[in-house]
C-alpha cells in the first residue's frame, strides 16, 4: 500500500514539476501588469498598452498551467501516449463548459490526469494485431483515450459539479441574515479549497452579487481569503527551506508576487504536490483571516483581492492585519505538518 501511495505522489510531483515554470511565468507577468493598474468597481484595470501585452503573455502561461499539470501526471503513469489525453482533460477541467459554465478547476484536472494515465496504461496492455501495433501509441491510443476522458467528464462529472455549485449558492444565500463569522469561515474555506475551481468561483460570485446590492462586507472577507494561500505558501518556503525542493522555493517566490495581487492559484503547485498537508493549512489560514475581516467589518469595493486593492478597502488596518495573520497561520501550519525533504532530492524528474 505504501508503495502505491508513493507512486501516486511521484506521478503528482512529476505534473507539478513541469507545471511550475508556467506558474512562474504566468504569475510574475500578471503580477507586474496588474501592479501598474488601478482598482475599480470592475476589478483591476490596466491602462498602459505595454503592460496589457505583458498581462496577455501572463494569461497565456496561466492558461497552460492546468493542462500541463494533468498532461504530465498522465505522462508519468503511462508515457507519451498519455500526454495529450491528460492535457485535453486538464484543458476541459479548466474551461467553462458551454451552456452550463461548469469548470472543475485544478482538482478536476488532477482527477482527469490520473484517469487518463491509468486508462492509457490499461489500453497499452491490450493484445492487438501486429499490423496495428505501430499506430497504437500515435493514433489509436490518443484518440480513444481522449474521447473517453473528454466525454466522461462532460457527461458524467460536469452535471454533478453544476448541481453542487447551485446548491452551494442557495446555501450561502440563505446564510446572509445569520452569523457573519460563520459565513466568513465557510467562505474562507471555499476560496482556499480549490483555488479558482468551482467552489472558489461560487464564493466569489456570491460576493459579487452582494456588491451589486450595495453590500461590501462579504467582498472584504473574500478579498482577504483570496490572497492568504499563495502568501502563506510563499512565506512557508522562506521560513523553512529544508521542507521544499529548489523548484518549490522558486514557486514560492512567484506565489508571494501572486498573493500580493490576489491570485489564489499561486498555491496550486503546492496543493497539487501535497494536498493532504497543504489544503487544510491554506483553508485554515484563509478562514482565520476571513473571520478577522468579518469581526472588523472590513469592506472591499472592487471585485478583487489581496493588498493591491487596499485603496478601495474600508477598515484598512484590520484588512492588513487579517491578511498577515491568515498568512502566518497557513505558513506555520503547513511547515508543522510537512517533513524535511532529503538533501539529495532532485528538482526535476
Amino acid at each position: 500500500m505504501k508503495d502505491k501511495i508513493k507512486a501516486l505522489k511521484d506521478h503528482l510531483m512529476t505534473g507539478v514539476s513541469y507545471m511550475i515554470p508556467a506558474v512562474v511565468v504566468g504569475g510574475i507577468f500578471i503580477a507586474l501588469s496588474l501592479a501598474t493598474g488601478t482598482a475599480s468597481d470592475k476589478g483591476m484595470v490596466i491602462t498602459n498598452e505595454f503592460m496589457k501585452n505583458i498581462n496577455f503573455i501572463g494569461v497565456a502561461g496561466f492558461t497552460m498551467m492546468i493542462p500541463i499539470l494533468a498532461g504530465f501526471i498522465a505522462y508519468s503513469i503511462a508515457g507519451k501516449p498519455a500526454l495529450i489525453p491528460g492535457m485535453i482533460g486538464g484543458y476541459l477541467a479548466n474551461t467553462p463548459l458551454e451552456g452550463s459554465g461548469v469548470k472543475a478547476g485544478f482538482l478536476g484536472a488532477l482527477i482527469l490526469g490520473l484517469a487518463a494515465g491509468f486508462l492509457v496504461k490499461w489500453i497499452k496492455t491490450w493484445k492487438v494485431p501486429t499490423m496495428l501495433r505501430p499506430v497504437m501509441p500515435i493514433f489509436v491510443i490518443p484518440i480513444l483515450s481522449s474521447m473517453i476522458i473528454g466525454l466522461g467528464y462532460i457527461y458524467l462529472l460536469a452535471s454533478p459539479i453544476s448541481w453542487m455549485m447551485t446548491g452551494l449558492t442557495d446555501t450561502l444565500t440563505g446564510m446572509t441574515d445569520s452569523s457573519l463569522v460563520l459565513l466568513a469561515i465557510i467562505l474562507g474555506c471555499m476560496i482556499a479549497f480549490d483555488m479558482g475551481g468551482p467552489i472558489n468561483k461560487v464564493a466569489c460570485m456570491f460576493a459579487f452579487g452582494l456588491m451589486a446590492e450595495g453590500v461590501y462586507t462579504v467582498m472584504g472577507i473574500i478579498a482577504i481569503a483570496i490572497c492568504t494561500p499563495p502568501l502563506g505558501m510563499g512565506l512557508a518556503t522562506l521560513l523553512n527551506k529544508r521542507k521544499y525542493s529548489e523548484q518549490e522555493r522558486e514557486s514560492g517566490k512567484a506565489a508571494l508576487a501572486m498573493g500580493m495581487i490576489g491570485i489564489t492559484e499561486g498555491a496550486i503547485p503546492f496543493a497539487a504536490g501535497d494536498p493532504v498537508r497543504v489544503l487544510p493549512s491554506i483553508m485554515l489560514g484563509s478562514a482565520t483571516g476571513a473571520v478577522i475581516g468579518a469581526l472588523a467589518k472590513v469592506t472591499d469595493h472592487a471585485p478583487h483581492g489581496g493588498p493591491i486593492v487596499l485603496p478601495v478597502v474600508g477598515e484598512r488596518l484590520w484588512y492588513v492585519v487579517a491578511i498577515i495573520v491568515g498568512t502566518l497561520v497557513t505558513a506555520l501550519m503547513v511547515n508543522l505538518l510537512k517533513k524535511n525533504i532529503p538533501s539529495d532530492t532532485e528538482s526535476t524528474p
